[in-house]
């Protein structure tokens, strides 16, 4: 069942947004080479309790930390560890904010100092992608139309799209319905009305789209090695286009 939001609900869910926001800008400052995945889980849940919020992912189904830290072939879910992070890699942050029971969710990739010319271009173009996904959440469309821009400009810059994993209505709860891929026809699916509000997270990889889970039964990985990475941003369908609760 797909939950619409009133204007008050969206502005709740705003608020955290923005909390949310601003804890990627203070991470932006501090990655860099040396830098652990754990020292910024541990900064953005002290964030959080700073500004009167929780991290809604410690304790889903058992996971442990405030925030996923994916790291270069690491597509999502990944453990923030002790590992510094060096010069070259790409850093993937994801957290999802609780204020007053209403959620935000935003992933956002990070080069770590000087990068390689492919890793910037996966960049900028997941980036971009996630952007031309934005155009189409408009009511009237179909989650179908968000898909098919994302696969269509992401493929034809020589990226693939991942399957394994959707973006989804949000509120209260994390994970709500419609649950939407990255990629597909378009005009197909869920119908887009006032009032939703979704997810749109797509995760790109230099190679193959297939991944691997690791042992600890969260980490997807990159079946061919290659590296991955994702923006997303929660946003709210209203009559007058969509309105991005997370925009930094």
């Amino acid at each position: 069942m797909i939950i619409l939001k009133t204007k008050e609900q969206i502005e709740n869910m705003k608020k955290a947004g923005e909390i949310l926001a601003a804890c990627h800008r203070e991470i932006a400052k501090m990655i860099r080479p040396g830098i652990t995945t754990l020292e910024i889980d541990a900064f953005a849940e002290a964030f959080m309790k700073k500004n009167g919020a929780t991290p809604e992912q410690k304790g889903y189904n058992g996971y442990p930390y405030a925030t996923c830290g994916s790291v270069n072939d690491v597509i999502c879910h990944g453990f923030p560890n002790h590992t510094p992070l060096k010069e070259g890699d790409i850093a993937t942050i994801d957290m999802v904010v609780n204020l007053n029971g209403w959620l935000a969710d935003s992933a956002w990739s990070y080069a770590v100092g000087q990068v390689s010319e492919q890793a910037q271009k996966l960049l900028d173009v997941t980036k971009e992608s996630l952007y031309k996904g934005i155009e189409q959440a408009v009511v009237g469309n179909r989650v179908g139309d968000i898909s098919h821009a994302i696969q269509v400009y992401a493929e034809a810059q020589g990226f693939s799209v991942v399957r394994d994993f959707i973006a989804h209505g949000i509120g209260q709860s994390m994970h709500e319905e419609p649950h939407y891929p990255h990629y597909g026809p378009p005009h197909r699916g869920t119908r887009l009305k006032e009032g939703m509000v979704i997810t749109i997270e797509p995760m790109l990889n230099t190679g193959t789209y297939r991944c691997k889970i690791d042992e600890d039964g969260w980490t997807a990985r990159t079946l061919d090695g290659g590296l991955s990475a994702q923006y997303e941003h929660t946003l709210a369908i209203t009559a007058d286009g969509p309105v991005l609760l997370t925009e930094q």
